[in-house]
């Protein structure tokens, strides 16, 4: 849904009236008109279309270039002048509309039927602990409400500066805007925080993770989005995801991407094995889990993230493969679930989320299976 694209319709159109020896067409002047545009078989002459029963104010525009007029019609007309061997092409003015991408994800998770439906996460207030959020960015400016940075150096200090790329990814699936550019996210009205905590080389620490979570707290956040994570964890770190749980914060993790361990090693990385974060799986556009995505008993639910297609700073636009990449998909679902059913605590959402989810597969692979917006609303 971005990108403007006139697919399939051409701009070659042509009229011409029929002029059979002395006689004129006998045409149907009565009734409904349409917008046509008309090419002719040489120059465009309105003696051609009176014989039609075309009358002046009937021809809306004349194109300079090629002999095109656009024309008002009864469908007669029409289908008189459409075989009528002086006129090149006839083709209904169509409403064209600006393509804009979904990616699979999106629609995989149900966030468009949820969009349809009017739950845009109009409300919600998103914040993407990452690497910053492009704010100017085409498809995101309209929905970056706000921001923080951990850093004071120059090259990191600005949150709405993202050298890396990544949390303006993140963010787009959250978020993208609906307009006539790039791709949509799953929750286009929500409110996005670039709360940056991983610097431009992608890296961070657990006292700056920790200053985000705060963060999020003191602005009254309804989601944190953390599309990041270690090997090991902390108390400390654990204490502040806690804290922002028992805030009433619903905290999405990525489960991280160290593989399924044999098959019997827990792999999930932190701050997604805590208690009070909602760790996040990979799988692909077929419901296949991703073989980098992060296996064990702390997967609770799952989200695509493989060839993921959303924005990148400097109002471009990739696709990547990850856990982070599934994170936001369930914040997103999250924005819409919750506009739609304002008065559940985070820890009711959460339930539903799960109790809705699409089963896949072994749990320590997929969790509670694939999340499904739409499921959850009309629970």
């Amino acid at each position: 849904m971005k990108k403007a694209a006139f697919g399939g319709l051409t701009a070659a159109l042509f009229l011409i009236p029929f002029t059979a020896g002395a006689e004129t067409a006998d045409v149907e002047t009565e009734g409904d008109k349409e917008e046509y545009l008309v090419q002719f078989d040489g120059p465009a002459e309105a003696g051609l279309m009176n014989a039609f029963g075309v009358e002046d104010e009937d021809v809306l525009y004349e194109y300079d270039y090629l002999p095109v007029n656009l024309v008002e019609l009864t469908d007669s007309q029409a289908e008189a002048l459409e075989d009528h061997p002086h006129v090149a092409a006839l083709d209904e003015n169509a409403e064209v509309t600006t393509l804009q991408d979904i990616p699979y994800g999106i629609e995989s998770v149900q966030g468009v039927q949820a969009q349809e439906l009017g739950f845009r996460g109009d409300g919600m207030d998103v914040a993407i602990l990452d690497t910053g959020i492009d704010i100017n960015h085409e498809d995101l400016a309209a929905n970056v409400q706000g921001g923080f940075s951990v850093f004071s150096d120059s090259a990191n200090s600005n949150p709405f500066s993202d050298g890396n790329g990544h949390g303006t990814h993140v963010a787009g699936t959250v978020a993208a805007v609906d307009n006539d550019l790039g791709v949509l996210g799953v929750a286009p009205d929500a409110d996005l925080h670039a709360v940056k905590v991983l610097s431009n080389d992608g890296s961070g620490s657990l006292d700056g993770i920790a200053r985000g979570i705060e963060w999020s707290i003191e602005n009254d956040m309804d989601i944190i989005n953390m599309s990041l994570g270690g090997a090991s964890g902390s108390s400390v770190l654990e204490n502040f995801t806690d804290l922002a749980y028992d805030e009433g914060i619903l905290v999405v993790a990525a489960a991280g991407n160290d593989g399924k361990g044999m098959g019997f090693f827990d792999t999930v990385g932190f701050p997604a094995q805590y208690e009070s974060a909602m760790a996040v799986a990979a799988v692909d556009e077929n419901n296949n889990t991703a073989s980098f995505s992060s296996a064990g008993p702390a997967v609770e639910i799952s989200a695509p993230g493989v060839n993921v297609l959303s924005t990148v700073p400097g109002n471009g636009y990739d696709a990547l493969n990850g856990t982070s990449m599934a994170a936001p998909h369930v914040a997103g679902v999250a924005a819409q679930v919750w506009q739609a059913k304002p008065h559940l605590s985070n820890v009711q959402l959460r339930q539903l989320l799960n109790d809705t989810a699409e089963p896949l597969g072994a749990q320590r692979d997929y969790g509670n299976g694939l999340i499904q917006s739409v499921d959850a609303i009309n629970q």
